[in-house]
């Protein structure tokens, strides 16, 4: 891409850059040499975008973004998506690698920031999730809720039930993210994670992930023996807490939270450690074995299991997919290897699909995809009796609309970074010039905006 504005390269001759190319913004400054010193005088070497970032990673992660919207959106695929290769779901993929990519980009900048600098980036980016669930609730507390009122949907009145009963308290519970109706419990899960990572992370960088995967494996293990009930029977008990439990989101936090550790430790090196135990024979050769068990288990392949499914009765808890049981793990764990495995093979066509660009944009195509699926329900419900052709048409422009918002994003951030800006250097020389690419700031609502513009269309009504 040539670079032709006529006053920025004016003002680059009359400093006295040298350059060697026409874009601009792919070059730095060299740190000056005695010969340059006097005169001011530096030279512009490529910048070298380091990036923590692996693109089969982002890639897997916009799989399992096309897995959630197929699932969540109601039609007949939703059936088949559905725990695909066993007792797992998309979401277990999508929260992991989250994790894995989040602790290997922060923890890297974290060995060259200071603790409070990351801290407040994590705490922003934060803040613009919430800001992206105030917006995706106030459509939900109004848009969606008429329709639901009016067309008396069963599939929308199931989705805001709480809300229809008890609005003001459903509308200030959901602010503070105790109140998650579905398809908007993921978000908050999501924050309160990225929340507290500089804080885990910091931990395992300081005193060693010892004192963080513990702590975290015995929430976990709570988890399975009812610790969310035991707290909110108490809270219940002691201070009169009026969320029903089934409405503070289906997802365990104290289960899945374990899922998020474990990632952020894989991403900040522990992944090193494992590469060499998963690349074993034997750990290969058992993971197919376990991966084939579960298949089986999960299609009833077995006539016995079709009339005793082993995921219900007593053993459910171990296949739970809110508590993450155990065999579910397993069978997470199974997957992965082999993964792994076939990483070499296949990491190089995964990164080369469109996946990838919505792995990138994930958590704003998770948004839009919510919007969707907000719409098909409108239009047809549960989806069960539409015809075929309204439920390919939905996944279709459903699918095709995540995908454009991924595209614009990154369009919107290529271009944000190709325009170059000056920027005074402090010398103790004469004066140097850089030309630097601006970093990419999108231009979103401030979350006093988002506050005040949800408070005002759910009292509204």
């Amino acid at each position: 891409m040539k670079y032709h504005n006529p006053r920025v390269v004016a003002s680059i001759k009359e400093i006295g850059l040298t350059m060697t190319t026409n874009s601009i913004a792919k070059w730095q400054p060299v740190p000056p040499s005695p010969s340059n010193r006097t005169t001011g005088r530096i030279h512009l070497q490529r910048k070298t975008r380091s990036s923590s970032r692996l693109p089969e990673l982002d890639a897997l992660r916009g799989l399992m973004l096309v897995g959630i919207a197929l699932t969540h959106l109601p039609t007949r695929v939703s059936h088949y998506s559905n725990q695909l290769l066993g007792f797992i779901s998309w979401a277990e993929g999508f929260v992991l690698i989250s994790a894995l990519l989040a602790g290997r980009v922060y923890g890297a900048l974290l060995r060259q920031w200071h603790l409070r600098t990351l801290v407040k980036k994590l705490w922003l980016r934060s803040a613009k999730l919430y800001g992206y669930h105030m917006a995706l609730l106030s459509v939900a507390f109004t848009v969606i809720a008429s329709i639901a009122v009016h067309t008396q949907e069963p599939a929308l009145q199931g989705l805001l039930d709480f809300y229809l009963a008890h609005r003001a308290l459903a509308a200030v519970s959901s602010a503070l993210l105790l109140y998650c109706p579905p398809l908007l419990d993921i978000l908050p899960m999501y924050i309160v994670f990225l929340l507290l990572t500089p804080i885990l992370l910091a931990i395992g960088r300081r005193w060693g992930w010892n004192y963080v995967l513990a702590p975290s494996a015995l929430l976990w293990f709570g988890a399975q023996f009812g610790l969310r009930g035991f707290l909110y029977a108490f809270l219940v008990r002691h201070f009169g807490f009026p969320i029903p439990e089934q409405n503070l989101g289906a997802f365990n936090l104290a289960a899945w939270q374990f899922l998020w550790v474990f990632g952020l430790w894989a991403g900040t090196g522990g992944s090193d450690r494992l590469l060499g135990w998963f690349r074993s024979r034997w750990t290969i050769g058992l993971s197919v074995l376990l991966a084939m068990t579960f298949f089986v288990l999960r299609y009833q392949l077995i006539p016995y299991f079709t009339t005793h499914p082993i995921d219900q009765g007593w053993t459910w808890v171990l296949f739970d997919k809110w508590q993450l049981g155990v065999l579910r793990l397993l069978n997470f764990a199974a997957l992965a290897v082999l993964f792994v495995a076939l990483r070499r093979h296949i990491a190089r066509p995964l990164a080369r699909t469109p996946l990838g660009l919505l792995g990138k944009h994930s958590l704003e195509v998770f948004c839009v995809h919510v919007l969707f699926c907000f719409v098909a329900l409108s239009l047809i419900g549960s989806g069960t009796e539409a015809p075929a052709l309204y439920q390919a048409t939905i996944l279709v422009i459903a699918l095709s609309g995540m995908y454009a918002v991924a595209y614009l994003l990154s369009q919107r951030k290529r271009q944000a970074w190709l325009v170059p800006a000056p920027v005074a250097m402090r010398s103790p020389y004469a004066a140097q010039v850089a030309i630097a690419g601006r970093a990419y700031r999108p231009k979103f609502l401030s979350l006093t905006q988002y506050f005040f513009v949800f408070l005002f269309t759910v009292f509204l009504r």
